[in-house]
């Protein structure tokens, strides 16, 4: 009886320089067709795309996406991206179809090997080098689209089965990355570039693959340990920042990307704030020259600008961002998005609201935010008239029916905005300064930090506000919550001021009166981390040890939880200086840490270093 035949990433795994003008060639033939025109045809799509020509990249690669693997992965990509632009079911189903038949495409170029020489322990040694090139890209492109698909699955479906086959397919892929590294350091190329093609495809999923799972809190990191998934953060860092080195293979753009995005967004929704802009500023630089339109790009360069506190000018750059292509609309609500914050800063309410406007008519992502942030911007304005207070409470109303499950799990700021309103519907009250409450819990406080006269403009707000609460303390049922809110926002601004013992004094008066709080109960752990961070920058690891201990430890169920439990693992490696939370506890008594105290773990520097493990021992 014949051996059964697998590929070769079943084994153990549950499941089975060219000029831009160059886009106007003629495709070739397929009996013409060779590896090296396959991933040649697929770059022309890619400059396509990143020069915002949208349709024809997606029609250049559709013709063969049934018998080549790069057009393959090229054309199911660019539907993926459509999708969870959208997020339109339609335009996810689409997208989820033609991924399971680029899986099938790419699998059809796998090598295969028969039940015995899957199991055997010297197949790694000995085998690699027997691999066609073909068969060595396929696996890289089977794993890149079998990834793809599993992030859909949870999107599609929220019943229990398809996170378990999600879960599973990532299992795969994760398997196969490990895979394709050892075939990085064994097999022979006859060709230079189809090396380098590979070797970015490989730095780019193992590096996301290490960056991803490193940010996730103690908790989940320690359930996928068990499963067997690691991350190394550095390490992660490093292999994106190789990989992006050549813009001229077809995966390095994309590695910039990815790196642009952990330094400018990442870092400061789920991290301290300690992105490396400069170093992401140098990544965009010969990204904006070879494609000087290009709306991604430019997007970049307005967040860069808007975390460096260079508020006026993130809003050109957003604005060109979004003139330059008109296409995609939906690349226009990532610009949307920030100049919403870039006029909140400036405390600009009216054209915040107006973009929250535009977000709320034409993203599918999140209306009941978008709805909440509009009326939490209205209530800023000054001189309100009736007409605008009814609008508002209209807009509140709103807010609850326009809450939506995502992957079967309620979006966390969604349930945030509907806990806000039901305290203003089912009490008859009102709430205390909702948009800068916002602009504290997307860390926005960690931008206007970067320039004093925003920092004081809000802290002149706040400071009249907690004037009109003490004057009014006897008739506002919600007086604790209220005045806890205000305080922990002026420790905030004193924070960014460096005035650290008033801002501490702040802090501790929220602690002392959390059991007095009635709705809010956000407040208190949000403030213990504080407490952490503040104690960070003035060297006491102790106490801030103490302080993340107390956060993590003695609450639970509290809005906007897991947000919190990221920042707190942040914090973690900071301290630390590991890339494992699991390699201590907060209980770690913090002089057994042998690391200067003015180390700091995540320094654009460790990118480079060459003491990292190897690949395929830490992946």
């Amino acid at each position: 009886m014949a051996a059964r035949q697998t590929t070769m990433a079943d084994e153990g795994t549950d499941v089975g320089d060219e000029e831009f003008e160059d886009a106007e060639e003629t495709l070739p033939m397929p009996d013409d067709w060779t590896l090296s025109s396959m991933i040649d045809q697929t770059r022309v799509a890619l400059h396509l795309f990143l020069n915002n020509r949208f349709s024809e990249a997606k029609h250049r690669m559709e013709p063969y996406a049934d018998r080549s693997m790069y057009h393959a992965l090229g054309y199911s990509t660019i539907l993926y991206i459509q999708a969870v632009m959208t997020f339109d079911m339609q335009d996810i189903e689409q997208a989820i179809q033609a991924l399971k038949k680029a899986i099938s495409v790419c699998d059809r170029y796998r090598h295969k090997f028969s039940m015995l020489e899957s199991f055997s322990k010297t197949r790694s040694r000995a085998i690699y080098n027997d691999l066609t090139e073909e068969e060595i890209h396929a696996e890289l492109c089977y794993a890149e689209c079998l990834l793809l698909r599993a992030l859909l699955s949870f999107v599609q479906d929220e019943n229990l089965l398809s996170f378990v086959k999600g879960g599973l397919k990532i299992r795969e892929c994760y398997k196969i990355y490990k895979e394709c590294n050892k075939m990085m350091e064994r097999s022979k190329f006859s060709e230079e570039e189809q090396k380098s093609h590979f070797e970015t495809g490989v730095k780019m999923g193992v590096g996301t693959f290490n960056l991803m799972i490193s940010l996730l809190p103690s908790k989940i990191l320690k359930l996928l340990e068990f499963v067997g998934f690691s991350g190394n953060k550095m390490y992660g860092l490093k292999c994106l920042s190789e990989g992006s080195y050549d813009l001229n293979s077809l995966r390095g753009p994309l590695c910039s990307i990815i790196m642009m995005a952990y330094h400018t967004v990442v870092c400061y929704i789920l991290g301290l704030a300690d992105g490396d802009i400069n170093y992401a500023s140098e990544l965009l630089k010969p990204c904006l020259k070879q494609y000087p339109k290009g709306a991604l790009f430019l997007f970049f360069a307005g967040r860069i600008e808007e975390v460096r506190g260079n508020i006026d000018e993130a809003i050109v750059k957003f604005d060109e961002s979004i003139e330059s292509q008109q296409e995609w609309r939906q690349f226009h609500h990532l610009g949307y998005w920030e100049l919403m914050w870039c006029h909140c800063f400036k405390g600009d309410w009216l054209m915040a609201m107006k973009y929250a406007e535009k977000l709320c008519k034409e993203s599918r992502w999140s209306k009941a935010t978008y709805t909440y942030q509009k009326a939490a911007f209205l209530m800023m304005c000054e001189d309100q008239t009736e007409e605008t207070r009814a609008h508002i409470q209209l807009l509140f109303k709103d807010v609850p029916r326009l809450k939506q499950r995502i992957a079967g799990k309620s979006i966390p700021i969604e349930k945030f905005s509907v806990h806000k309103v039901k305290r203003i519907l089912e009490h008859n009250t009102h709430l205390v300064l909702p948009a800068l409450e916002l602009v504290y819990v997307w860390n926005g406080f960690s931008i206007l930090g970067k320039r004093e006269e925003l920092v004081d403009s809000v802290l002149t707000i706040v400071e009249n506000t907690l004037n009109k609460i003490l004057k009014d303390s006897e008739a506002d049922p919600f007086y604790h919550d209220n005045y806890s809110l205000v305080i922990l926002l002026k420790g905030a601004c004193l924070k960014c001021k460096g005035k650290f013992l008033q801002a501490e004094q702040c802090f501790k008066e929220v602690l002392e009166r959390e059991k007095l709080v009635k709705h809010d109960t956000y407040l208190a752990p949000y403030t213990a981390v504080e407490l952490a961070l503040l104690n960070l920058k003035l060297n006491d690891k102790k106490q801030a040890l103490f302080y993340l201990d107390r956060a993590k430890k003695n609450y639970k169920g509290y809005l906007l939880e897991s947000r919190l439990h990221f920042r707190i693992h942040a914090v973690r490696l900071q301290l630390t200086g590991s890339d494992n939370d699991s390699l201590g506890s907060l209980d770690q008594d913090p002089e057994s840490d042998p690391r200067p105290e003015d180390e700091d773990s995540n320094s654009s520097t460790a990118v480079n270093d060459d003491t990292n493990p190897s690949m395929s021992t830490k992946l």
